[in-house]
This record gives structure tokens, C-alpha cells and sequence, in this order.
């Protein structure tokens, strides 16, 4: 068990913002459907921006806290864990997830962060008191 590249977490991420992505496409139905076909206008409907944002959170922090890890993670062998070593409770995972927000606003300064860290983790890893780690394949 060890820290992981950052390749390896840009990976899972790809893999899971394909998953994320067809989970808005399935959100965004219902929103279509009642506007009798016409495309949701994203300006003005604050609702539908929540709507949005809550299914995402759900797949993060629901995965987190279920297993430590999403579907991406689980391909790339990857594993987000407490100091304590333990699954991220709901806090932590939620804390995490605005946290990795904040990560991607300068320009992905936050994920980048880990390439000069000591340690090698993010700003978000530092803020929720989390980190990920690899769990190479068993050899046996």
C-alpha cells in the first residue's frame, strides 16, 4: 500500500467523469421531458443546477463512504482512506468533496500540488485529512 501517481489519478478520474457524465444525461431526461421536449435553459434554473450538483455529490461521497473508493478508483486499484486508516465518514467525504472543487479552480493547482509535495498529496487530500492510496495487484 502506497501513495498514488498522479497519472493513476487522473486516469480514474477520466474514468469516472465518463460515469458522472451519463448520470447527468439521465438526470437531465425528467427536466427535457417536463419542458415537452425543449432544452433546459441552465441561466436561470437554479433547481436543475442543484439537482445536478447532488447527484454528483452522491456518487463521490456515497462511494466514499460505502467502500472508499468509486468504480473509477476500484479499476485503477486505488483506495481513499482517513489518518486513522479507516473508510472516510460522511463529513470527511463531504469536505473532500468540495475540497477537490476548490482543487480544480486555479487551474488544477490543487491536484498538481501533489508533483511537489513531501508527501505527495493534494490540497484536498491536506484539507479533508484523507488520502489515496494504491493497492498493487496480488501476485498470488
Amino acid at each position: 500500500m502506497k501513495n498514488t501517481s498522479l497519472q493513476r489519478r487522473i486516469s480514474a478520474m477520466i474514468y469516472d467523469g465518463l460515469l458522472v457524465l451519463a448520470l447527468i444525461f439521465l438526470t437531465t431526461i425528467p427536466f427535457i421531458a417536463v419542458r415537452s421536449g425543449e432544452p433546459v435553459e441552465t441561466n436561470d434554473n437554479l433547481f436543475y443546477k442543484c439537482v445536478l450538483l447532488g447527484v454528483v455529490f452522491s456518487f463521490f461521497v456515497g462511494f466514499w463512504m460505502k467502500s472508499g473508493r468509486t468504480l473509477g478508483m476500484q479499476s485503477w486499484r486505488l483506495q481513499l482512506i482517513g489518518q486513522n486508516g479507516k473508510r472516510p465518514s460522511f463529513s470527511m467525504a463531504t469536505i473532500r468533496f468540495f475540497a477537490a472543487l476548490l482543487s480544480w479552480l486555479p487551474f488544477g493547482l490543487g491536484f498538481l500540488w501533489q508533483l511537489w509535495d513531501k508527501e505527495q498529496l493534494t490540497w484536498h487530500d491536506r484539507i479533508s485529512k484523507s488520502h489515496i492510496v494504491h493497492y498493487p495487484k496480488d501476485k498470488g
